[in-house]
């Protein structure tokens, strides 16, 4: 090489300039990636409730890790966040242009509209938010205190919302407390809301109000049941289908009385079109699910698990406590075609084993027998495992289960739900490892595929998956055992689908850049375009690809020039004598290793000249 300047002195004074001429030019190029969002229309991705997102182009096992990605931003809300965020592509927003928009509700009984791609200049406050209280006028969120618990410290949106396409409608139900009137008034509302405006649409919102024939808790002396908005608590997340919104309830830590009741309302009138009571001769069997929401298949089913309560469906009754259902919408109800009741349920509802702690994944056709074609899977707080045949359920054998597709455990008990990819199921139980099982001829391999090498403490975790088809899969976790232990941060990990003992990145791992905020139970990721949603109390965080480093250029006293940038990254090495006039590209490099040291130019240069590194043409 060339000698690049005449004397020490230059050498030292040039190597000050070029590096501010380094630092101050436009560094790189960036490669825009044209890809519509994958909308998340609903809770866990779709109906059926598998959590994926097989059309993830810009995440993969390559990029995602400390390095090049982590937390991109974070916008404030202002409560605790149990919903999973929502997101929605190509939303004309009046008078802001067309933005990606990701949809967070909390406990504040607030909805925001977010631009989904950054929270810069315009974005930085949310493209629109609603209230639907009024502390001053008396309505507010109703205090958990009430109820004699302290976390999160008030009701208002705890259940997933759901987005309908076709008009353009988020639909949401909050807890209100109303003082307005001097009379303390409860109300469980369900609000219609325009996705660009947020504005109310159908006439909305309603009060949910339901009532049906049945004698027990909280009946009347003409032998009703009416829907009760202070003792039901609506935590599971909202299903769409047929044209009606599912809303399901239970109680708030078993305070009551109250049942496990499901109220459909139709999607482009709210009115009323359904309401069904799981135990309407005797009490309990609420819908929890952990946050979940009821599965939907394509001949217009409605799956959930009850919890603890009466069961008497063996012996004709109408009670379905501790139960996987099957509900097909008939008239103004949903009646009961099918269900599975473990054997041991009077056991479980004894010990407060709730089989509704988690909820039921409905596995694609693919994933079945020729002799079991259409499988479910769940499991609650006991930690066993079912597998059942939605075409034949299994009823109720008081001696065992055998008459079910299969069933084995116990492993840990859930507060959450399964996912699915490529034949693997994905169950994260209390205090244990993530699990991926292996379906092959529509049975489970009782044996783990593989296991995350991290522990997830309660309440488990509800997997989420990103793909490329079958190529580049993804099992992204919020761990939020913290909230209990500590009240520390939540923390998102990513792992590989095909071995989780494989993890690709952590929160955790880059200190404080990566940091949530306060952990909340039952949290599920949303991916979509190259972004990963979290929400926790009191904010929303967006992680992505980080901006690749910034390329350096120094020389050493050797006149060595080294260049510090991305490994695998191609950069050009540019000179001029003038720093008005154009640069000249004395040599393309790529790294291999950062900082990487060049000494083989192939020119001679004015030694009072400037060099300077820039991203390499595409």
């Amino acid at each position: 090489m060339k000698t690049l300047v005449s004397a020490a002195q230059k050498l030292r004074t040039k190597f000050l300039i070029v590096n501010l001429v380094a630092s101050f030019l436009l560094i790189g190029q960036t490669t825009l990636i044209a890809q519509t969002g994958v909308n998340v229309f609903t809770y866990h991705n779709d109906l059926a409730r598998t959590g994926q997102n097989l059309n993830e182009k810009i995440l993969t096992p390559a990029n995602v890790n400390p390095d090049s990605f982590g937390l991109l931003f974070t916008q404030p809300v202002d409560g605790y966040v149990y919903a999973q965020p929502l997101y929605m592509s190509g939303v004309p927003i009046p008078g802001k242009g067309t933005h990606n928009v990701v949809f967070v509700a909390t406990e504040h009984d607030s909805v925001y509209a977010f631009d989904a791609d950054n929270s810069q200049g315009d974005n930085a406050a949310p493209l629109w938010r609603v209230s639907f209280i009024n502390p001053a006028a008396g309505v507010t969120t109703v205090p958990m205190s009430e109820f004699g618990f302290t976390y999160p410290p008030e009701l208002g949106v705890t259940g997933t919302p759901v987005i309908d396409p076709s008009t353009g409608t988020l639909f949401v139900v909050a807890k209100i407390e109303d003082n307005s009137s001097g009379a303390r008034k409860y109300a469980e509302r369900l609000f219609a809301l325009d996705v660009a405006t947020g504005t109310n649409k159908f006439g909305g919102p309603v009060d949910i109000q339901a009532s049906v024939h049945g004698t027990g808790a909280g009946s009347d002396a003409q032998g009703n049941i009416s829907f009760d908005p202070y003792w039901e608590f609506q935590r599971t997340g909202l299903t769409l289908a047929g044209g009606v919104v599912y809303v399901a309830f239970a109680s708030q830590g078993d305070e009551g009385p109250y049942h496990g009741w499901i109220v459909g309302y139709d999607a482009h009138t709210l009115q009323r079109a359904r309401a069904f009571n799981d135990t309407p001769n005797g009490s309990e069997g609420g819908i929890w699910m952990s946050g979940a929401a009821p599965a939907g298949d394509a001949d217009g089913n409605i799956y959930c698990m009850t919890g603890n309560g009466t069961f008497d469906a063996n012996s004709g009754g109408p009670d379905y406590g501790d139960s996987f259902l099957r509900l097909l919408p008939s008239g103004n109800t949903l009646v009961v075609t099918d269900f599975f009741t473990p054997y041991d349920q009077a056991q479980l509802d004894s010990n407060d084993g709730d089989l509704g702690s988690g909820a039921p994944m409905i596995l694609p056709d693919v994933a079945g027998s020729v002799t079991h074609p259409h499988l479910l899977v769940g499991c609650g707080k006991e930690g066993v495992i079912y597998l059942l045949d939605r075409d034949n359920m299994g009823r109720y054998n008081p001696n065992n289960n055998d008459q079910i597709v299969q069933s084995f455990g116990p492993v840990s008990g859930t507060w959450s739900m399964p996912a699915y990819f490529n034949n693997l199921v994905y169950i994260g139980g209390v205090n244990d490892h993530l699990k991926a099982y292996r379906i092959t001829n529509g049975l489970l391999t009782p044996q783990p595929d593989s296991q995350t090498s991290t522990t997830y403490g309660y309440p488990g975790v509800t997997p989420s998956i990103s793909a490329d088809g079958t190529n580049n899969a993804i099992v992204w976790a919020i761990e939020t055992d913290a909230f209990f232990t500590s009240r520390g941060p939540a923390v998102l990990r990513a792992h590989n689908a095909t071995n989780l003992a494989e993890q690709f990145y952590s929160s955790s791992d880059a200190g404080a850049r990566d940091q949530l905020g306060l952990a909340q139970h039952f949290g599920v990721p949303t991916i979509s375009n190259g972004r990963v949603y979290v929400a926790t109390a009191f904010g929303l965080s967006a992680f992505g690809l980080l901006a690749p480093p910034q390329p350096r250029l120094s020389i050493s006293p050797d006149l060595t020039i080294t260049v510090e940038g991305e490994v695998g990254q191609s950069y050009s090495i540019e000179y001029t004598t003038d720093l008005d006039e154009g640069w000249s590209v004395v040599e393309t490099v790529t790294l291999t290793n950062s900082p990487q040291s060049f000494t083989d130019f192939q020119q001679s240069h004015d030694p009072q000249g400037f060099f300077r590194v820039t991203s390499a043409p595409l």
